[in-house]
């Protein structure tokens, strides 16, 4: 069920990344030839407003094939007027973009209906007192739960992990013991943590850890937005941040997933629930937006380049170069998703 469930969201992924191409090619006027989900040979397929629609063999892409545009022959034109490569270079910067714009715009919506549906979120529960920890010294104790900081309202514990980062000098802690109100202060102290890139940083901490106790927010219609927003806007942050250092090697390259990762948090979170799935697409969505930015021939990125190259300079790149640089992309893009491959199977092997 897992492995079904992650091959129909990144199809969906997939697909509304395409229809971003395909909405936005047809409103400058370019012929769709074929819109297909997945590559190698098709397995079903129709017509329909002069596009065949298709469903092939490989389901790890997908692609809108356009009037004088062929990745596998770029050299291939066209100058009817329905043409991708008669278009001007903006207009074809216009549909290039489309397709991760339509990723972010899909990743909004799917935060916004978690945010509708009431997201789930860590309470500032204490689950673990350090030894020696300036909680431990305080007094604080496991199932405490944090109210306020130094008179701001904590819900969250990452609302109450985001204060203690951020603060300076002795802290006043408003927590709840036994249903009873007390006071604690204490000062954090620097210690050594792990981020999401799995850096270790030096960050302002009190000892504590997390009971696991959760609940959902009640949101109003502006605060879904706002979370919507901001979640969208976090995802986007976190995935360009990761790409940057994984390119300048301040990640390990073993950090890299691929396809057989996709599949086994997709298939955890179905178990875990619809909330959880529709939350990993979201972030997948982004993470399709985002890699499909990066300035490599084969991807949209590349394409952006050479439109841009054009529309500054006023000439367009030689056939030579065009073919080169596409081949070193296509070289480029396989070898990361083969690096992914090869550190999947390493974690699976254990």
């Amino acid at each position: 069920m897992g492995i079904i469930v992650s091959l129909l969201v990144l199809s969906a992924l997939i697909f509304f990344h395409e229809l971003g191409h395909y909405l936005a090619a047809r409103l400058m006027g370019v012929y769709i030839e074929v819109f297909s989900i997945g590559f190698g040979k098709k397995i079903a397929s129709f017509n329909k407003w002069g596009t065949e629609w298709r469903i092939a063999m490989i389901p790890l892409g997908g692609y809108v094939k356009m009037k004088g545009q062929n990745d596998a022959d770029p050299a291939q034109v066209s100058f009817d007027d329905d043409s991708y490569n008669t278009k001007t270079p903006a207009q074809r910067i216009f549909i290039l973009l489309a397709g991760p714009a339509a990723n972010f715009i899909l990743a909004f919506v799917l935060y916004f209906i978690i945010a509708v549906g009431g997201p789930a979120v860590l309470s500032p529960v204490i689950g673990k007192v350090v030894d020696a920890s300036p909680a431990y010294v305080a007094g604080l104790q496991t199932n405490d739960t944090i109210r306020s900081i130094n008179g701001t309202p904590i819900s969250t514990w990452k609302d109450m992990a985001d204060v203690i980062s951020s603060s300076q000098g002795s802290l006043n802690l408003e927590i709840v013991r036994n249903g009873y109100i007390e006071f604690k202060i204490l000062t954090p102290t620097l210690q050594d943590s792990t981020n999401m890139y799995g850096e270790v940083i030096q960050k302002k901490m009190i000892g504590i850890g997390s009971a696991g106790v959760s609940h959902t927010l009640d949101l109003g219609f502006s605060e879904t937005f706002s979370y919507a927003t901001e979640q969208t806007i976090f995802a986007s942050t976190m995935i360009f941040t990761g790409v940057k250092k994984l390119l300048f090697g301040e990640v390990p390259a073993k950090e890299l997933g691929g396809v057989i990762s996709i599949v086994k948090i997709t298939s955890d979170a179905s178990a875990a629930g619809w909330m959880s799935v529709l939350f990993f697409a979201a972030l997948i969505s982004v993470n399709l937006g985002v890699l499909n930015l990066l300035p490599i021939p084969a991807l949209d990125g590349g394409h952006i380049m050479f439109n841009l190259y054009e529309l500054i300079t006023r000439h367009v790149p030689t056939e030579a170069v065009v073919i080169k640089l596409t081949i070193a992309g296509w070289v480029v893009l396989f070898s990361l998703m083969g690096l992914g491959l090869f550190n999947d199977i390493n974690r699976l092997m254990g």
